[in-house]
């Protein structure tokens, strides 16, 4: 079948190079004529494994071509894919107005019988706008489909060939027959449901996983401060079928560009129906608060932060990506900064040029110094901040940093280093809850 992906973000890009590689003809629609000149030349704007090598591979066999013109993508696509952003309105809503635009440019070049999918997080009841906008601009037949994504950035491409389930929502059979034969070779569950309940799935999800993290978080809290140690407690508790052992992560709270902007806006959905007291605002707060206090606790355990030089190693919010937005570092470094601490950072992705939009100011203070080279940075660092989970971090021997002439305390904020080890190496090591 011929398919249109309207937005070529982390989303967009994968979804048509996957489609791609089933041998569909795809077009990537963007209005950005840079981002599709890159495209084009297979260079992807974003760090993704395997991504690069797809939309090489596809493009090589013509089976995927990008463009800026809605008339070339619509006008003989069978399915229409919008995976444009819906970012967060001031008061934590939802912003509807790329998605609403999509719409109304793709309406005037639909081929009759057309399946226009929404794969934005967009809130229960957005298809009914979608559809006015769509039928103020065409008299021609569409169908209107939800098609939520579960993807996690840095294993996109496998997330989407390996999916745990397929999620459809969609109003009529004939719907539901052509995007369960889009999805046949990934051999994965097909869920079918209504297009409310598709698009609730997508808040669901994130929404809980966020509460697994908040809720271990606080547990960690009271394992510091009681001689319980998290990591034990996890071990024991996994083993009840009913909770398990798997996504559990003490850590500095959860980022990236989903699980904050989804749980505030869960939040401001029931506040819109009357219910300003409700479990997603609180997820929320204590979210937010979450570095503050683990800053708090370090300074008091260094003896302040001024005039301290903190080594500060991971700056992506998660490993195998680049992405910057709501990561731990972008809380901690302007604390630390604000604190009068000055910062030497590395990340195995995110080099100076990357990190500018978001560090632009301390970088031209001198207060941050990023460097390119594990082999650049000191070893007479007051404190060490593992903030990411990078595999050559969590293996790194830490020894190279230790300077023997003064006391220096390594903060493992994701529990992935060994305390013994660590306390080998003459390290002071604190973790997120552990005793050990």
């Amino acid at each position: 079948m011929t398919i249109a992906v309207i937005g070529t973000g982390f989303v967009g890009v994968v979804t048509a190079a996957v489609y791609a590689s089933f041998g569909h003809k795809v077009f990537g629609l963007d209005i950005d004529q840079k981002k599709i000149n890159k495209l084009k030349k297979s260079q992807v704007p974003f760090h993704e494994p395997q991504l690069e090598d797809l939309l090489k591979e596809t493009q090589k066999k013509n089976h995927l071509s990008f463009t800026t013109s809605y008339q070339e993508a619509i006008q003989s696509a069978d399915l229409i894919i919008v995976a444009v952003g819906t970012p967060s309105t001031i008061d934590g809503g939802v912003d509807l107005k790329y998605v609403f635009a999509c719409a109304e440019s793709l309406a005037p070049y639909l081929k009759s019988e057309a399946v226009v999918v929404v794969k934005s997080t967009v809130p229960p009841g957005t298809l009914d706008l979608v559809r006015d906008k769509i039928k103020s601009r065409t008299k021609t037949k569409f169908n209107l489909a939800s098609l939520p994504e579960f993807l996690r950035e840095g294993s996109a491409v496998n997330d989407t060939l390996h999916p745990d389930r397929i999620v459809i929502g969609a109003e009529n059979q004939t719907t539901f027959e052509l995007l369960g034969e889009l999805h046949a070779p990934l051999k994965a569950p097909i869920v079918r449901v209504r297009p409310e309940s598709a698009q609730m799935a997508k808040y669901a999800a994130n929404a809980y996983l966020a509460m697994r993290i908040t809720f271990i978080n606080q547990v960690a809290d009271i394992c510091e401060k009681s001689g319980a140690d998290i990591e034990e407690v996890i071990s024991a508790i996994g083993y009840d079928k009913r909770i398990g052992a798997h996504y559990w992560y003490p850590g500095p709270g959860y980022g990236g560009s989903c699980f904050p902007k989804d749980v505030k806006e869960l939040a401001h959905f029931f506040k819109q129906m009357g219910k300003t007291d409700n479990l997603f605002v609180k997820i929320n707060q204590l979210n937010s608060h979450r570095i503050n206090l683990l800053l708090t606790d370090y300074g008091r355990k260094v003896g302040g932060f001024k005039d301290k030089q903190i080594l500060v190693l991971g700056l992506s919010f998660k490993p195998n990506t680049d992405d910057l937005r709501e990561a731990p570092s972008t809380k901690f470094i302007p604390q630390l900064i604000k604190l009068r601490a000055q910062i030497i950072a590395f990340d195995p992705v995110v080099k100076q040029k990357t990190a500018q939009a978001v560090f632009g100011q301390y970088l031209e203070s001198g207060s941050l110094i990023i460097e390119d080279e594990l082999d650049d940075l000191t070893n007479s660092a007051d404190a060490i901040f593992l903030l990411t989970e990078w595999s050559e971090l969590i293996s790194l021997d830490y020894s190279r940093f230790r300077n023997g002439t003064k006391p220096q305390w390594l903060f493992d904020i994701r529990n992935r280093l060994n305390p013994v080890q660590v306390r080998k190496w003459g390290f002071k090591y604190q973790g997120i809850g552990r005793q050990g």
